[in-house]
């Protein structure tokens, strides 16, 4: 099968073109560094040429609703258009748990994700839309991004951290099977308080920060539910623990 994986250079989209490739797939890296922008189109007409599935794990760097949803919706929708003119049979796009709750309820990058899901589901394209949970690659990201000084302040709201390698491998099996036309979950196999998930991180990395649990804390600028985080009781659940993962 010859596919594209668009924003693959990234974190999952390296370890997902890995997978494929050694699966026996025909992958099209498509990522600004191989000369295809999806957002402006760049390239996208070679590199979709005899494709049949699109995988979309590109990403915004913003987090604002105007920025990102402009990102989102242009990008999507030229892979939409650029792939129906190629003949494209499945449009694999990857994205949060969470996504409608949290886009309904805080607004900004879960509004511009929700709204891509929208565009997805509204093309009349066959498609699968894979909602992931964090991945544990970001648990350093989300102590800095908490951090003032010496002191990381987090939500005590739960947590579902999945490995990148088992979302990679969820997201080839997605790509590899038939269009479903909804959204499909995948999560790691343990829940976590976010300030536990992070102060585990920090010890093992041997960090000195201090990590406070504080009711008022935001996530990303998010205001979090105790569970908005969480997955659907359906979700597939990936094999890797935490622990594990961190030895590793």
């Amino acid at each position: 099968m010859r596919l594209a994986v668009i924003g693959g250079t990234g974190l999952i989209g390296t370890k997902l073109v890995g997978r494929l490739r050694a699966d026996g797939h025909d992958v099209v890296v498509a990522a600004r560094a191989t000369g295809v922008n999806s957002y402006t189109g760049e390239g996208l007409e070679e590199a979709l040429e005899g494709v049949e599935t699109v995988i979309d794990t590109s990403n915004s760097g913003y987090f604002d609703d105007r920025a990102a949803l402009d990102f989102f919706y242009a990008s999507t929708l030229n892979l939409l258009t650029f792939g129906a003119a190629a003949g494209v049979q499945h449009h694999v796009a990857l994205s949060v748990v969470g996504t409608d709750r949290l886009a309904a309820s805080e607004g900004g990058y879960f509004k511009a994700k929700d709204a891509q899901e929208k565009l997805i589901r509204e093309s009349g394209k066959p498609y699968t839309i894979v909602h992931g949970t964090q991945f544990f690659e970001f648990v350093k990201s989300i102590a800095d991004a908490a951090t003032v000084g010496h002191i990381v302040r987090l939500s005590r709201a739960f947590i579902q951290p999945i490995a990148g390698d088992d979302v990679a491998a969820f997201v080839a099996a997605t790509a590899e099977g038939a269009p479903l036309n909804t959204v499909v979950e995948v999560a790691g196999p343990e829940r976590f308080r976010l300030e536990e998930l992070v102060r585990t991180s920090l010890k093992v990395r041997e960090d000195p920060r201090q990590v406070v649990a504080d009711p008022l804390a935001r996530y990303f600028g998010t205001e979090l539910a105790e569970g908005e985080l969480l997955p659907a009781p359906g979700a597939t659940l990936a094999t890797t623990r935490f622990a594990d993962w961190l030895e590793a």
